[in-house]
């Protein structure tokens, strides 16, 4: 007998639609997986067994051929060994067909009959078309986030097959879990005698803009970035909801209810390029740029990181997602966040006006030829901190609080929301041509910096995409010289002086 049972596949942060279709005949017993399942797919045939044998559920001692269709797709995971039970009880005739009519299921199975959650479920029920999908308890809620079908869970097993037959009802939905706490957002009042970088990290926080902060160790860096998070509006519409698939594929977290935060993540300087941007050899996962999609990821010591990873976030920069081909799949990986990196402006960090560095030229040069100058350049925002002055530090008058800033920072998104983008960093072309217009004075500025290579012609777009967030911060329509030249002194070589004191 033949059943086909609708499930489905995860690939990247994507589901992928999967038919499980199940052959059951006389013959010589035995249990074969066709259709390319992976390692964790193909161990089903001993979790199925042994969830059926343990929930009081006859096997059938046949010939049981499954086939995973389409058979060109790569199956990935345990999230199968459901719908590969449920087909088995209807091709042995134990659950007529007509029970699970208009039916998928999602889930992987224990030995001892329990049904659980697997990665990625926002994903693989927005993949489906059913008018119901049965998942694991610990899944439900995440699953009904869509609103597009009925979702119904089972613990068990058996308590699956009672409900299919009609023995029992369904059992009810779980009740939802305790809120998960959140931490509240570091204070940047606490940030004391910077008031460049502060300036800088709510540019950088009203037009999206990438910033990169140089200075010693104890100057403020990390503290500074660490604070961005609190500055960013919440995430709302499509921008919450492809986060939230993000983190569910990745399993960060309970997806209990939409990412609303935006996410904050700083990986080690000893990040693999693969663990960065993702992929993988088996099952092409999402990197630290994909689960920082909608928020901020923070490079702490960027000149510790591998050239080759630093070169790898090139491409996402520009087009905000990432493509990971493989020989036989193509994965596309949403990847649209805000980078913000810290570092030292040399080896021993302190290098300086003051000419305190003990690291000689070529460590110097060396340390600086880390970053390439293709990825420098696309920092919108380079800004050299310095320590802060004692008295500023110590006795300084109390500075702008979050909520202060950040109120600013959302009146300026409204204003880039008005032009048809989710802030300046978005403005390209014609559109940035039209809202950034350059008089005289900020036509020769430009051009001369053109001319001396501190510019390329991106630098030009960024610069003046930089000013028009800088008007918007001052409830400004025009843009004026003032503008354009408070945007390229943010736009500065932070390594200038040192390079002379070096030489």
């Amino acid at each position: 007998m033949l059943a086909s049972i609708p499930s489905a596949t995860l690939l990247g942060v994507d589901g992928h639609p999967v038919t499980v279709e199940v052959h059951v005949t006389v013959g010589l017993p035995g249990f074969t997986i066709v259709g390319l399942p992976d390692t964790a797919c193909r161990e089903s045939r001993d979790r199925v067994r042994a969830a059926l044998t343990t929930s009081a559920i006859a096997w059938p001692n046949q010939k049981i051929t499954i086939n995973l269709a389409p058979s060109g797709l790569r199956k990935i995971g345990a999230g199968l060994d459901l719908a590969i039970a449920v087909g088995l009880v209807v091709a042995a005739g134990m659950v007529p067909t007509a029970a699970i009519e208009g039916m998928a299921f999602v889930g992987e199975l224990g030995l001892d009959g329990t049904i659980r959650p697997v990665p990625g479920v926002l994903s693989l029920v927005d993949a489906l078309h059913e008018r119901a999908v049965v998942v694991a308890p610990g899944a439900y809620h995440e699953a009904t986030l869509l609103s597009r079908c009925k979702v119904l869970a089972a613990s068990r097993l058996s308590e699956l097959f009672d409900a299919l037959i009609g023995v029992q009802p369904w059992p009810a939905p779980p009740p939802a879990g305790d809120p998960v706490p959140v931490d509240p957002a570091p204070e940047l009042a606490d940030v004391r005698g910077q008031p460049v970088a502060r300036f800088a990290l709510e540019v950088a926080a009203a037009g999206n803009h990438h910033a990169l902060f140089v200075g010693p160790p104890g100057a403020g860096k990390t503290m500074l970035a660490r604070r961005l998070p609190g500055l960013l509006p919440p995430l709302d519409g499509d921008l919450a909801l492809e986060s939230t698939r993000v983190h569910s594929a990745a399993g960060v977290g309970r997806a209990e209810s939409l990412v609303q935060r935006p996410p904050f993540r700083s990986p080690h300087h000893g990040a693999s390029s693969v663990s960065l941007v993702g992929g993988g050899s088996n099952a092409i996962r999402p990197g630290e740029v994909s689960l920082a999609h909608g928020g901020v990821l923070f490079l702490d010591e960027l000149g510790e990181f591998q050239p080759t990873v630093l070169d790898a976030l090139r491409q996402p920069l520009e087009e905000g997602v990432i493509r990971v081909a493989r020989a036989a799949v193509r994965v596309e990986l949403p990847a649209r966040f805000l980078l913000v990196a810290a570092m030292n402006p040399c080896p021993c960090g302190d290098s300086g006006p003051l000419g305190l560095c003990r690291c000689s030229p070529s460590a110097q040069a060396r340390y600086r030829r880390r970053v390439s100058g293709p990825l420098l350049d696309r920092f919108d925002l380079r800004v050299e901190v310095c320590r802060p002055d004692v008295d500023q530090l110590l006795r300084g008058s109390p500075e702008e609080s979050t909520q202060v800033v950040a109120t600013r920072v959302a009146r300026a998104r409204e204003r880039a929301a008005e032009r048809g983008v989710r802030a300046n960093a978005d403005l390209r072309g014609r559109v940035l041509d039209a809202v950034a217009p350059l008089c005289d004075s900020a036509m020769s500025v430009l051009e001369a910096a053109l001319r001396s290579g501190r510019l390329s012609a991106r630098g030009v777009s960024r610069v003046r995409a930089v000013a028009r967030t800088i008007a918007d911060l001052r409830d400004a329509d025009a843009i004026d010289a003032e503008h354009i030249a408070l945007a390229m002194s943010l736009r500065s070589d932070p390594f200038a002086h040192r390079e002379r004191v070096a030489c």
